[in-house]
């Protein structure tokens, strides 16, 4: 089956913050019968500049050969296809290799980008307590405190509302992580119905053949016991208002004002951490390697660094 010359007409997107649930409902997603899903589909959206103008596909061709997502999915590049049939070949690929009948993929960021290639996609955006997020980001590496550790999620969020109000109701649907945590199978029964395809038992038996495990109810609303008074003040101070508009009630605690002179230590506190934890990950010499590789602009010596860290970082995934 060979579509590379034809645009996939409705594909659907898994939308949300990182550490919000997109992958295990990706994965539950990926193990029904019908259904094919990318992960981490954002080397498609995120070379799209504002504009009319496609990517460069020779820069594009070139900045893949070191992306860590895309060399992990096995996917060709066919050089006669332009940006929009590229990208969809990615889907294509995916879905003909597993031979199923309809693809989708998760997109974390930029996704209202996609509607430039597939103007008739739809959606399934999920949501999750963002002081989970915050505490869980952190935990990630990917922030030094709750206060940078819930942007992501704010991003997103505040994309999604934008993108929401652009698409009639058949082709969105939202989903709440502590609902799919709680009650998989209703759940899952509601994304079925939207996607239009049976739901699975096998859905449900990712566990078997990967390395993640069953949801856990114990993930529920974590930030109530592992963060300070002082973390949650900082998270609702900055995110209430989304919080309560999203039916998520509020610790109760006194909101803070954070001054300018706490934001640039809090800032400051991230940055530091996050660079502790990219030392510990990878190696000093290879942190290193990588720092000086890139300022120093030496590209063969930075695709190979990069090489490298994309070995440590893939190493996870299954």
């Amino acid at each position: 089956m060979n579509t590379d010359q034809t645009l996939i007409k409705q594909p659907i997107f898994l939308v949300g913050a990182e550490r919000s649930g997109t992958t295990v409902l990706r994965l539950m997603l990926d193990h029904h019968p019908q259904l094919s899903w990318c992960y981490e589909f954002e080397y498609a959206v995120d070379p799209i500049a504002q504009g009319e103008n496609w990517p460069k596909l020779d820069a594009y061709y070139q900045w893949l050969e070191t992306h860590r997502t895309f060399q992990a999915t096995g996917f060709t590049i066919n050089p006669d296809l332009n940006y929009p049939l590229l990208v969809n070949s990615f889907l294509c690929q995916k879905r003909n290799s597993e031979e199923k009948l309809i693809v989708g993929a998760t997109v974390h960021r930029h996704f209202d980008k996609l509607l430039r290639i597939w103007p008739d996609a739809r959606f399934i955006h999920i949501i999750r307590d963002g002081r989970d997020v915050a505490r869980s980001c952190i935990n990630m590496g990917w922030a030094g405190n709750v206060w940078t550790g819930i942007e992501r999620w704010l991003e997103v969020e505040t994309l999604w509302t934008q993108l929401e109000q652009q698409l009639p109701a058949d082709r969105r649907i939202n989903l709440v992580y502590e609902e799919l945590i709680s009650n998989p199978v209703k759940t899952l029964r509601q994304v079925c119905n939207f996607i239009g395809v049976e739901y699975d038992e096998s859905m449900l038996n990712y566990p078997q053949t990967t390395t993640y495990d069953f949801p856990d109810p114990n993930f529920i609303g974590q930030w109530q016991r592992k963060m300070s008074e002082h973390e949650i003040q900082l998270v609702e101070s900055r995110i209430g208002n989304m919080l309560i508009s999203r039916g998520y009630k509020l610790s109760g605690l006194p909101l803070l004002t954070v001054n300018p002179v706490m934001e640039q230590w809090l800032r400051l506190q991230d940055w530091l951490a996050r660079l502790q934890f990219r030392v510990n990950t990878y190696s000093l010499p290879l942190f290193l390697s990588d720092y000086l590789s890139r300022h120093l602009q030496l590209k063969q010596w930075q695709k190979s660094v990069q090489l490298k860290l994309n070995a440590i970082d893939n190493s996870h995934l299954k």
